[in-house]
């Protein structure tokens, strides 16, 4: 995992309807802009109140503060949860009342009356399983993705609220479950779902996230996905669950769709600068790399063709299976997670955490991934599978990313503004100089 060390912020403060300035420029540790509980700690701090980061107000998308959701400034809009004692309201200017009135596409959980539900709805749960909450939640992270809250306990314990947006996120409920049918160890327990809203209670997953994960933890996540996966495909009820269809050639349509709309959207605003690399916006095909990329949509039917042939089974896929998202605590090991989760080709799991590890650990995922598959599907090719699919994992990424970027509201778009391109670029690439090329090329000789 990439590291971000630190950002400064400043945060537009709010109580209720009253409005208390733009307060900072504070330094705060953790560079993520993601990672709310460093802000609350140093405005709580400076307050002498509780205050819970809404959402991103300000991150300027061109580089300048910051890269990839981390460092640089960046503005916050923050409410405090006690009206702040010596503070004076203040006038609200019609450049702050458009950046923190209501917008388009604004999640749930960037709203005061939205976070104080799903609080609310939280300590409700807690109270219905015996397990009270002790003191206010801790404030994790909140952004266009996901809001967490950690809970403690009367009883010693934590629990961990997570909230999605369900138009364009999984049932993470249903997912565990699902999973949970067949390896209830696996999975992290749940205390509460409210599907509808987009609101999951975990209990505590003792021990770490496994971002530079060892041997054993591969043994101890991989083989058990797999087999999961498996017996989900196996007994129908993967195809059954309702879960997004990310099938093999569902896929291919939505890349061609994806494909036309960033066409016509260039083609309506023509970027500026010379037509090629330099010059050329990150979130902007060239007119070659666009032509590239709709010859490789051409000939991905094919490219279906051969993975289907590799033998593996479509399945309940977690769909961003990197190690980060693997948990562990030396004795047990789990998968937390599943938003992203989808119905389609377990190969698009089994790439993912490449881009994590180094290449002694790849080969040894790679192989543990492999194994796996050709013991539950005698006769099957994952290896093959793992060659041909990076071309279509990386336009599934480009596919998912616009989703995202099709359901936050404009000041959140910074953290995937350049996504969806990124992915097709590197789409392109692996195309260049691998299997998956390769077959394509003999492929088109052959016709």
């Amino acid at each position: 995992m990439q590291q971000a060390s630190g950002r400064t912020v400043s945060v537009h403060l709010t109580h209720g309807g009253e409005y208390f300035g733009l307060l900072g420029p504070y330094g705060v540790d953790g560079g993520w802009w993601s990672s709310a509980a460093p802000v609350v700690e140093r405005v709580s701090q400076e307050l002498g109140v509780p205050v819970v980061v809404l959402r991103l107000a300000h991150a300027p998308s061109d580089g300048s503060s910051g890269h990839g959701g981390h460092g640089g400034h960046v503005v916050y809009h923050v409410e405090a949860l006690e009206r702040p004692a010596g503070s004076t309201p203040r006038q609200v200017t019609p450049d702050v009342a458009a950046l923190l009135g209501p917008a388009e596409r604004r999640a749930g959980w960037a709203t005061t009356a939205g976070l104080r539900e799903a609080l609310a709805w939280a300590e409700e749960t807690l109270d219905g399983a015996g397990r009270p909450a002790a003191g206010r939640p801790g404030q994790v992270r909140t952004w266009n993705l996901s809001g967490l809250f950690r809970f403690r306990t009367a009883d010693g314990g934590e629990a961990w609220l997570k909230t999605v947006n369900p138009a364009f996120n999984a049932p993470e409920g249903l997912v565990i479950a699902l999973l949970g049918s067949v390896d209830p160890a696996l999975v992290p327990t749940v205390l509460g779902s409210d599907p509808e809203h987009g609101r999951l209670l975990l209990d505590h997953v003792s021990g770490e996230d496994c971002w530079r994960p060892s041997a054993e933890d591969v043994v101890a996540v991989v083989p058990r996905l797999v087999a999961a996966q498996a017996a989900l495909a196996a007994d129908g009820r993967a195809a059954a669950a309702g879960l997004r269809d990310r099938t093999l050639p569902t896929l291919v349509a939505h890349v061609n769709a994806l494909l036309e709309r960033l066409a016509a959207e260039q083609a309506a605003s023509p970027g500026p600068g010379p037509d090629g690399p330099e010059g050329q916006p990150e979130d902007r095909l060239t007119a070659g790399e666009l032509a590239a990329a709709r010859a490789l949509a051409a000939r991905l039917p094919a490219l279906v063709e051969e993975l289907t042939a590799c033998g593996l089974p479509d399945t309940l896929v977690h769909g961003d299976f990197h190690p980060g998202n693997w948990r562990s605590d030396g004795t047990r090991a789990v998968i937390v997670d599943y938003a992203d989760s989808a119905f389609g080709h377990p190969a698009l799991d089994g790439l993912r955490p490449r881009q994590y590890v180094d290449g002694q650990r790849w080969a040894q995922v790679a192989g543990v991934w492999a194994r796996a598959w050709r013991d539950h599907v005698p006769g099957s090719a994952p290896e093959r599978a793992l060659e041909l699919v990076e071309p279509l994992f990386h336009l599934a990424y480009a596919v998912r990313y616009q989703e995202f970027l099709d359901h936050i509201e404009t000041s959140e778009r910074p953290y995937h503004e350049g996504d969806p391109v990124s992915e097709i670029r590197r789409a392109l690439g692996c195309v260049s100089r691998g299997a998956a090329g390769d077959v394509l090329d003999a492929l088109t000789d052959r016709s």
